[in-house]
């Protein structure tokens, strides 16, 4: 089955909206709730883990990055169980958990950068690229300390390494590519800061008395 036909069939609909409604669930927004803040008014404005880890510190942010990690690998799992050996519904899942967390609609249908979202759906489907994405996102933000370096960096290995992992074009690779594409497109303001030398590095948060303290932040490399 090619791309042209992938969404022919309603199941996959259902695993597209399933997901979607998943990963739409805005934990970092409700994390700055919990904590009295609006969190999109506060350091990048993202609703992602690294925004959330430097405005209220990693022992939020750290929890917040699992979420959002399980909302992709969950419903990659379900579908997967769902499909036996058809991945066309895990397919759909991952793609609509990302878009959910990209474009939640309680907000508006603005959302995070979908790092964390797209690893956890790719760990579901594609484990063995994934682990390659991984150690290519460590070598670029330890080589760089820009998170969205490492990032894109991590974007653009992944169709390739998916593709040799599955020997040729199929549907998965071509959902990587599409998945590459999303993750650099919502990194395109950080390319811009790249290249003017404006975009900050990643610095350990000080630690304040009170959160407060801390919605000063100003880095805007933030995702997940």
């Amino acid at each position: 089955m090619g791309m042209a036909d992938m969404f022919e069939h309603p199941n996959l609909f259902t695993a597209l909206a399933v997901a979607y409604v998943i990963g739409a669930t805005p934990f970092g927004y409700l994390a700055g709730k919990w904590r009295g803040i609006d969190i999109r008014e506060h350091g990048s404005g993202n609703i992602g883990a690294t925004n959330v880890i430097r405005v209220l510190g990693k022992k939020i942010g750290i929890p917040i990055f699992i979420l959002d990690f399980l909302k992709g690998l969950l419903p990659v799992l379900l579908f997967l169980k769902v499909g036996g050996e058809n991945t066309n519904l895990a397919i759909a899942a991952a793609l609509g958990a990302v878009l959910g967390h990209n474009y939640t609609f309680w907000l508006g249908y603005k959302g995070g950068k979908g790092v964390a979202t797209s690893a956890g759906a790719l760990l579901g489907l594609v484990p063995l690229p994934m682990l390659i994405v991984v150690a290519t996102w460590i070598i670029f933000f330890f080589a760089t300390r820009y998170v969205a370096v490492a990032s894109i960096a991590a974007g653009l290995v992944l169709p390739a390494a998916t593709w040799w992992q599955q020997q040729g074009f199929t549907p998965v690779v071509y959902f990587t590519i599409a998945l590459s594409t999303l993750v650099i497109w919502r990194h395109r303001s950080n390319i811009q800061r790249l290249r003017a030398g404006t975009e900050n590095r990643f610095t350990r948060r000080v630690k304040c008395a009170a959160p407060a303290a801390d919605l000063t932040a100003t880095s805007e490399e933030e995702q997940s």
